[in-house]
Parts: structure tokens; sequence; C-alpha cells
């Protein structure tokens, strides 16, 4: 009996941490009607405003009060805004919504963490401002920007975010990890560049921007903790509830991988918590760094029993979204039944093209940036996210290039005429999913369907072929090996076309509805027969 009382208080005691471990942190929410970055006599306490501490979560009440707990040596807070309101902004764009309690600051590491923050305040305030709540709304989605230097540092800003700043009328931007690579002393010259798009933004931790010299996954986040606050957390605009997840398990005590996807107990708590008071008929999207599926090659890069659980949670939630970085491809998944999805119609899970492509690899553009073609074909760039209401549609934008361009279609120039050819064409529609339907069509003739395949890019296949033949050192880095196209198809050559140029036009009809149209000419010649 004494056995299973001590058992009992242990459970109990991994739930809410003894009392003279944790402090009460106790605030305002409030209406900074004035943006002055104080409580004004005269603004407005709001009710009804989650704050939480990662793990639990409280309500303000009609003046906008609040209390929580937080570990007393290592905790934080942060409030989770209402859809009519914005979060408050420093000089570099990051929204500040969260309050670090780190009396004695982080453990020493090699890269600058957070400084000492001293005795608790006797009051932690949330000023939120004023906000639009339209439901009809756009965000930018970026993924591993991974600058290992600073001349990588200026590719990102001439490529990505000064094209930003005059192309975009998006209300916010996510970068979905690896901010940096191994490089947090270079997340101050990161947030400059990315702050010259002008919109707020919001960073997901990646398994690139960790302190690796953290002992337990608790400190593995400290640098990024220093500049980008909770590692984990969410808030609302319009039908939408944003979930920021760091979902990096560092140091991995799972297998022989350094790090694993996977979420924390209190992640779980926080979710469980903070799910309820989110209406059934909002879209919850999830933003993380490690896909939810697991690669192929790597065995289990996603814990099953966390994505198990996590969608247990989602169960009963109709409208979800999840959308991740990490692979430099770009690819959609659909969890349905056999996957452990628990509803009808299946998960979506897209993983993004990145702002670096393949590693900042490759010839130089004419802005000097490196080409930086993904290893499935796909450019380097971006995504643009649009909602209406809890539906949301997607655009792939190629860095530097023309917004019109949404394919690459590669095949043979010359071809026998009125002769038979083994010869193929192929069309990598970048944003592409086997929910895509593409057709094409010859010289004006009937329209006929393509073969969606999984197979390597001949466009990446050929770049392989160039530099490693090349009889002069090419400019730039050699590009990374091809790797399986998840948005490719394919058709045979026209046979027996008589002498002159032809033109193949395509046709791409996407899962939204939406048509796409491009071209290639080639030229049939006649052969010699000797």
């Amino acid at each position: 009996m004494r056995k299973i009382v001590i058992l009992l208080l242990c459970l109990i005691g991994s739930q809410w941490l003894p009392a003279q471990t944790t402090v009460v942190v106790k605030g305002l929410v409030y209406h900074d009607l004035n943006s002055n970055g104080k409580h004004d006599k005269t603004e407005p306490g709001i009710e009804g405003v989650p704050v939480s501490n990662g793990s639990d979560v409280t309500q303000s009440d009609a003046g906008g009060r609040y209390e929580i707990r937080i570990p007393a040596d290592d905790g934080l807070v942060f409030v989770v805004r209402p859809s009519a309101y914005s979060y408050p902004l420093n000089d570099d764009m990051l929204p500040q919504f969260y309050y670090l309690h780190k009396p004695k600051g982080s453990p020493a590491l090699k890269y600058e963490a957070v400084a000492p923050t001293g005795e608790l305040p006797a009051s932690v305030d949330f000023g939120l401002l004023t906000g639009c709540d339209s439901e009809v709304f756009s965000v930018v989605i970026s993924s591993d920007p991974q600058a290992y230097t600073p001349e990588q540092v200026t590719f990102y800003q001439t490529d990505i975010a000064e094209e930003l700043k005059v192309s975009t009328d998006a209300v916010m931007g996510f970068t979905l990890g690896d901010i940096v690579g191994d490089r947090p002393d270079l997340f101050p010259a990161m947030n400059k560049a990315t702050a010259l798009t002008g919109l707020p933004w919001h960073h997901v931790l990646g398994n690139h921007d960790m302190n690796y010299d953290a002992t337990t996954n608790q400190y593995a986040d400290e640098s990024f903790e220093k500049f980008y606050g909770p590692s984990t957390y969410s808030f609302n605009h319009g039908k939408v509830h944003f979930f920021v997840m760091n979902n990096v398990i560092y140091p991995n005590t799972y297998n022989d991988q350094q790090y694993i996807g996977g979420f924390s107990d209190q992640q779980f708590r926080y979710l469980e918590n903070m799910l309820p008071l989110i209406p059934k008929d909002h879209l919850l999207v999830f933003l993380m760094h490690i896909p939810l599926y697991n690669e192929a090659q790597w065995g289990e890069t996603f814990r099953d029993v966390h994505r198990e659980r996590f969608f247990n949670l989602l169960k009963d939630r109709p409208y979800t979204l999840s959308l991740s970085g990490h692979t430099h491809t770009q690819a959609h998944f659909f969890f349905d039944g056999k996957d452990g999805w628990k509803q009808a119609e299946p998960h979506h899970h897209y993983t993004v093209g990145t702002a670096s492509g393949d590693w900042w690899s490759g010839a130089p553009k004419a802005n000097g940036v490196p080409v930086s073609t993904m290893r499935d074909g796909t450019p380097n760039g971006y995504n643009i996210l649009q909602f209406d209401g809890n539906t949301y549609r997607y655009d792939y934008k190629a860095a530097s290039f023309d917004s019109a361009w949404r394919m690459r279609i590669y095949g043979p120039k010359v071809v026998p005429a009125n002769g038979y050819f083994r010869g193929e064409f192929y069309v990598n529609f970048f944003q592409g999913s086997e929910q895509d339907t593409v057709f094409y069509q010859l010289d004006g003739g009937e329209w006929k369907r393509m073969r969606y395949v999984i197979e390597e890019d001949p466009h990446v296949c050929g770049l392989r072929y160039e530099w490693d033949h090349a009889e002069v050192l090419p400019a730039g880095t050699r590009p990374s090996n091809p790797s399986p196209c998840y948005h490719l198809w394919k058709a045979r050559m026209p046979n027996r076309t008589g002498e002159g140029t032809h033109t193949i036009n395509i046709r791409v009809a996407d899962r939204f509805g939406r048509t796409y149209r491009d071209s290639f000419q080639f030229r049939a010649v006649t052969v010699t027969v000797k």
C-alpha cells in the first residue's frame, strides 16, 4: 500500500511541480491603444485571453488580470493573442508576447544565450495592439535559410527578403526552422535581413538552430530563446489558430541518430489545455521543422508514438494542416487511416521548399546568388499560404524568378521526323502532388493525360552530369545528388511527327480547381539512312 501511495505522489508531481519549485506570475493583459508599450490608466484590460507557461493555460479575468505558476529557476509565460489584436514588435519585426524568467540566466554554452533576468517583476503585463480581424489573409512560409556564413546571410537577404519587401501583401511570415547552420551567433544578422520584409515574423526551432553542447533537451534551445522566446506557443488570426511547435528532440535517446522528431509531455499538455478554447470550425495550422512522416531511408525520423498521440488529440478536429521544412525537398503527405489518422478525410502535411534550396549550391544567378536547385528539382524560394475562413490554398514562388513560373519542362530538343523515338518528356510542377493532374497537347490537338511518377528529376540528373564532367571547375559549390521527386509527371515524346518545329502545350489542374499553363518546342529532323 505504501508503494502505491508513493507512486501516486510521483505521478502527481510530474503533472504539477511542488510549490517550493515554482513562483506565481501575476499580470495584466490590456489593450495598448497608443502602442507605447506600457499600461496607461485609460487602457482597458482584455477578458478571456489565454496565458500559458508552456504547459498550463489560464485566461484573463474581466479586468484582464491573470495568475499562473512557473518554475522558479527556468520558466516563461506568454500570451495567446485573439484574432482582433496583434503583438507588439521589436526593431527586428519579432513579436513580443512572452516573458522569460531565468534569474541566473542560461547555463554556460558556446553561443550566447539568455542573460540573468533577476527577480520576478511584481506584474508581468502584456499589451496587445489593435489588429485586423479579417478572415481573408495570406502569410509567407519560408524554411531552412540555413546560413553557415555571413556571405550566405547576404544570399538570403538578396534572394528572399529583398524580394518580399516589394512583392507581397502577406500579413506575417514564418520560418520553419534551420534559420542558421549551427551558428546561433548569426541569428542577429538573419533577423536584420528578415526585418527588411517589413512583416511580423515568427520562427520555428530547427535542428541546426540548437545549442549542441547542451546536455539535456531543456537547454538545447537557449540561444533560440534569447532572440525568439518560447519555442512552442500559439496564437489566433482570423479563423486560423497557428501552433508554432519545437519538434526537435536533442539529445536523442531513442536511436542512433543525433536528433529525432517528436513532442514533449509538456507540449502535449499545452495542446490538451489549449484545444478546448479554440472553436471547432477554426483551422488548426501546426508549424514545425521535422516532417510528421518518417523518411524511408532513415527509419524512424519522427517518433511513431508521438504522432499517434498527436493524431488522437485531433480526432474530432475537422480542419487541420501541418507544415514542415528540413528535407530540402518539397512534398505533400496525406495521412489516412493506415497511417493512424482518425478521420475519413486525410490530414494534409506539407513539407515546403526551402529558402536556401540545395544549401546555397550551384552556379550564381544574375543577382549573384547560387541557383541552388533542390534535389527534387524545386528552385529555392518560399510559399504564400492564403486563407479564407477555415480554408487554405498555397502557391510556391521561385526566388528571383517571375511569379508565373510554376513548372519546369524537360524534354528532347531534337527528334527524328516520321520515325520511332523512345524519348520522354517531364513536367515538374513545383508545388504539386498526386492529387493534381497534368495534361499535354501536341500542336493544338487533343489533350492527353500525363502519368504521375516518383523518380529523380532529369534536370537535376543533368546538373550532376555537368558538374562531374566539367573540364574546368565550375563556379560555386557542387549540387547534391538527385532524390526522388513527388511532383513529377512524364509522357512519351510524340512519334512520327512531320519535319519542322512542334509545340507541346502543358496544362496543370491542381487540387483547388486552378489551372496553370506552359509549353515547350522541339524540332523533328529527317534522318538520312546510309
